[in-house]
């Protein structure tokens, strides 16, 4: 029996990545999928709508009919189901902003070979900058990816029915756990610890829920910055693999002395196999920490048991998400 040839294709596709956020990012600048929505187009409507050029519409619309996002019949095109559910602008699934951050980290990922040969990243956009300008794009991006991970720490924890809770989230962000839990808890009240810029991007979005009012936020580095203490639950969402191992574990040592006993810390993050073998999105964030962090990376789940034993949690599960992320949830 012969066999199957081996096809090229995977490494076809591969060497044009950055064609393909090239095109997306164009079409969610022009906000063909939102136009797309309201109804199907031709090439010359899309480009009378869109002011852009005859020929780039077509250009476009090709490109986006490669990548499998929108549908042509009869010269009319329409967006697949994946296009009208995230990348319509408005739609609390679109993750239009992440196709813009993509877009942003395409110049930055040509310094990747020195960050290679080096070890240490290049950038000029370190995670641990203060007030990084880059905040104002990554933060409210990545709050519609995490809604899922927040829903589930909402239904493990049976936040709902626990009455008064006093929430603790450490470089929260866009305050989107914060937003969810309260949410889900009338009686809740939180604490976000972050830069004051993010800060000041967490309020304006933790407004929209109308949960204001219970959310309190605390300025500066979260390394040095008083926490507080007496916590039920404590949140350290997508933090962890910009920080190096000895700052793991002196952050979760912080997280246990500011848990009430019983209290349980939950920990979001991509966690790769102990062997390292998957999974992948997890794998290829590690590239990502090389070339933006001074000490980060895609830790293991061996990684997480140890720092968290090692800062006194007894009990520590992991937990898969409908996303890319692992929930870890560590408690006495």
């Amino acid at each position: 029996m012969t066999a199957p040839a081996i096809s090229p294709e995977k490494i076809m596709h591969l060497t044009g990545g950055v064609q393909s956020v090239a095109v997306l990012g164009v079409a969610v600048e022009h906000e063909v999928f939102t136009r797309l929505e309201r109804g199907a187009m031709t090439a010359d409507e899309l480009a009378t709508a869109a002011s852009i050029a005859p020929r780039g519409a077509k250009a476009l619309l090709d490109g986006l009919t490669g990548l499998g996002l929108v549908t042509v019949a009869g010269g009319k095109y329409s967006n697949s189901a994946e296009a009208s559910t995230f990348l319509v602008e408005g739609k609390p699934t679109a993750l239009t902003g992440m196709v813009r951050v993509s877009v942003h980290h395409i110049a930055e990922w040509a310094k990747f070979p020195a960050a290679v040969k080096t070890g240490a990243p290049v950038t000029s956009q370190l995670l641990e900058t203060k007030d990084l300008p880059f905040w104002h794009l990554l933060v409210p991006a990545i709050a519609p990816l995490q809604v899922p991970a927040a829903q589930a720490v909402v239904a493990r924890l049976d936040i709902a029915r626990r009455g008064p809770l006093s929430i603790l989230d450490v470089g929260g962000g866009s305050g989107i756990y914060s937003a969810i839990l309260l949410g889900a808890n009338r009686e809740a009240k939180s604490t976000q610890v972050d830069w004051p810029t993010v800060n000041a991007i967490a309020k304006a979005f933790v407004a929209k829920f109308g949960v204001a009012e219970r959310f309190h936020t605390v300025d500066g580095d979260f390394h040095t910055a008083d926490w507080g203490a007496g916590y039920d639950v404590a949140i350290f969402s997508n933090i962890a693999h910009q920080e190096s191992p000895a700052q793991n574990v002196e952050a979760f040592c912080r997280f246990r002395a500011a848990l009430h006993t019983g209290g349980t810390l939950v920990v979001s993050e991509f966690v790769v196999k102990d062997d390292r073998s998957g999974p992948p999105q997890a794998l290829l964030f590690d590239s990502q920490m090389l070339l933006a962090s001074k000490e980060g990376a895609s830790w293991r789940e061996a990684d997480y048991r140890a720092w968290l034993a090692e800062a006194g949690f007894k009990q520590v599960s992991f937990e898969p998400t409908q996303g890319a992320a692992t929930l870890i949830y560590a408690s006495d």
